[in-house]
């Protein structure tokens, strides 16, 4: 018995002293990103820039592996059934948060993935086309209400973002407006422009030229603060919509039972490097909003702290998809 005992006790300390030595010399080899959507995308970016100052710093490349398909399902599951060394990293947009409650995954997301820190937030836009008679987020709201569903807006696909936040406004408003998906953002933008379609919420970034040249009048942005790319426009919240936020992110994932030691020290990098002037430059070029480290007081930049975001952000979606009735044919 007390043989058995002892062997127990040197197994259990073999492997912590196992586990802390493959901390300590955690990288020592490639490290591979994988973003499970396609190059050129506001997610690839991020992912870009992280890995290259990462490279800077650590003296091991970093790979972007694009594995794309089914709304990013694909990538993550790679991930999930990866080795939990830190060198097979996910970057992920809001799909983590929304997914769940719209396919059945062949992983568990709050099982089989550690959050370990947002890279980057995208603010979006209340945009009309301006042959609409609403020029604040009030008028556009009192107009909804005098003609429903007879203003549509696009997204770019159901349950994306753009989607989401459309749902969010009927919802919080009382207002009714007919959603028309499209694949992909360009298409969608298009439409919009040439007035087919009356409302957008699309990423900020793609529509401040529009704005600047009058072919889109912008009414508000989705972040709970003003975004310093379009300081002059209000939020959601101060143009009458209390409580509104929708804001797509950047974040980093590692696969479950990942040490802890790693886990640390990716995300001790990670927010080293988004506080970098140079890599704050890089962001704004893309109309990026820093991490947002103001969650909770006292723990502003722990992956505990981050864990806790992406629940609240799994339970305010879910609640819309649900007040939505969402479902994926």
């Amino acid at each position: 018995m007390h043989m058995r005992y002892a062997c127990l006790i040197l197994c259990v300390g073999f492997a912590d002293s196992f586990t802390a030595v493959h901390a300590q010399e955690y990288p020592h080899r490639a490290i591979r990103f994988v973003v499970p959507f396609t190059a050129g995308g506001g997610v690839d970016i991020a992912a870009r820039v992280l890995g290259q100052k990462i490279t800077e710093n650590w003296g091991y490349p970093v790979v972007i592996d694009n594995r794309t398909g089914s709304n990013g399902i694909i990538g993550q599951e790679a991930v999930a059934r990866a080795t939990p060394d830190g060198h097979t990293i996910l970057i992920q947009s809001i799909g983590f948060v929304v997914n769940p409650n719209l396919y059945k995954l062949p992983y568990d997301t709050n099982k089989d993935f550690i959050p370990v820190t947002q890279i980057v937030g995208t603010p979006l836009m209340l945009v009309v086309n301006p042959a609409v008679p609403a020029k604040t987020v009030k008028e556009l709201i009192a107009l909804a209400k005098s003609r429903p569903n007879q203003l549509n807006y696009a997204s770019f696909g159901t349950g994306s973002i753009a989607h989401l936040a459309g749902e969010m406004l009927k919802t919080m408003t009382g207002i009714e407006m007919v959603h028309i998906a499209y694949k992909g953002a360009s298409p969608a933008l298009t439409d919009v422009l040439s007035g087919q379609i009356q409302v957008m919420l699309p990423s900020i970034s793609t529509v401040l030229s529009h704005i600047s040249t009058g072919k889109l009048r912008g009414l508000a942005v989705t972040m709970r603060q003003r975004t310093p790319h379009a300081p002059e426009m209000p939020t959601m919240i101060e143009a009458g919509v209390p409580g509104y936020e929708a804001v797509s992110w950047v974040s980093v994932f590692l696969p479950s039972r990942t040490p802890r030691p790693i886990v640390t020290k990716l995300h001790d990098e990670v927010v080293r490097i988004v506080k970098l002037p140079e890599v704050k430059s890089q962001f704004d070029t893309q109309g990026f909003d820093l991490a947002r480290y103001d969650l909770v007081p006292n723990s502003p930049e722990s992956p505990e702290e981050f864990n806790r975001f992406i629940k609240a952000e799994t339970g305010k979606y879910a609640k819309i998809i649900k007040q939505a009735g969402l479902k994926i044919e």
